[in-house]
């Protein structure tokens, strides 16, 4: 019944996690059944270890959170060495989102990941500065993100999600791009650009002045990408952006995401993504459908 399909991947149901908002996957063991998720989206993965921004480097803000980590993270080789082993013996669907400031650390992630077993896909985070470019972020130029997405194409026969950035102009336009260099699916929303001021202090509240802001503020624009996008390709589109109940998780499907991810919701309720699955199991019961795939876009009919 919740089975759906991301490319050549098969998920036992259309929940994941977003990526930076569950850890390595056993920082929610003692809240999850990890095993249960449609798939785990691990925090971003750099080709050497990140240590992030300076504090303070999140604020909540109404109806969210803004954010400014920094991307920080342990590194590939870390990753495999102490996170990889955990999510492997949790028999989950393992998705590991890579990050990195050139075409070739993208490739150079993509080549070592592309070595190890218990990872079922890869999920480009296009939203960083493509430092070759002045700083441009490839998420922010169509022909940047086609080629970091063509090249990395060449490097796994995994399937391959394109992490969406919403500061732009027309996402949709950034979508055909990922497509056309060989994406199996894309997944949207990243967070929108935002800060906040201590008025006290009379300056910025985030020590890296702007941050990205996430949660259920952000779901009517997620909501509306999503929609535009699963008009615009003809790859699966992942819903990201405000999901915190599994009423919104069903809205994101209507609108034609063939799989959601949640992630603000886990910080302020860590048991969120068992609710959502079983809210849309219980949805599709009392509607009197078979399957999760027939309700894929149906709000477009």
């Amino acid at each position: 019944m919740l089975k759906v399909r991301i490319g050549s991947l098969s998920l036992p149901n259309p929940v994941m996690t977003a990526s930076g908002t569950f850890g390595y996957g056993k920082e929610y063991e003692d809240f999850v059944n990890i095993h249960k998720l449609g798939a785990i989206v691990v925090k971003g993965i750099s080709f050497d270890p990140r240590p992030g921004n300076p504090p303070p480097r999140i604020v909540e803000t109404a109806c969210g959170m803004l954010n400014a980590i920094g991307l920080q993270n342990v590194g590939v080789e870390r990753f495999i060495e102490e996170k990889l082993p955990y999510l492997r013996n949790m028999n989950c669907r393992v998705i590991v989102n890579i990050l990195g400031d050139s075409v070739e650390e993208y490739c150079a992630i993509t080549q070592r990941l592309n070595e190890e077993k218990g990872i079922q896909a890869i999920e480009l985070n296009i939203s960083c500065p493509n430092v070759k470019k002045g700083g441009v972020a490839f998420g922010t130029n169509s022909s940047m993100a086609h080629e970091v997405v063509s090249q990395v194409r060449k490097e796994t026969s995994l399937p391959l999600i394109v992490k969406l950035s919403p500061n732009v102009t027309d996402i949709t336009e950034m979508a055909k791009a990922a497509e056309d260099g060989g994406a199996d699916a894309v997944s949207l929303i990243n967070t929108l650009i935002g800060m906040a001021i201590d008025i006290h202090k009379k300056k910025p509240v985030l020590a890296n002045t702007i941050g990205g802001l996430s949660g259920p503020a952000i779901k009517p624009v997620a909501l509306r990408m999503v929609w535009q996008v699963a008009d615009a390709v003809k790859i699966p589109v992942i819903g990201i952006g405000g999901i915190s109940t599994w009423q919104d998780a069903i809205e994101f499907i209507l609108a034609g995401a063939s799989a959601i991810q949640v992630g603000t919701a886990n910080f302020f309720n860590p048991r969120i993504t068992d609710e959502i699955i079983i809210g849309i199991e219980d949805y599709l019961k009392k509607n009197k459908y078979s399957s999760v795939r027939e309700i894929i876009g149906l709000a477009k009919n």
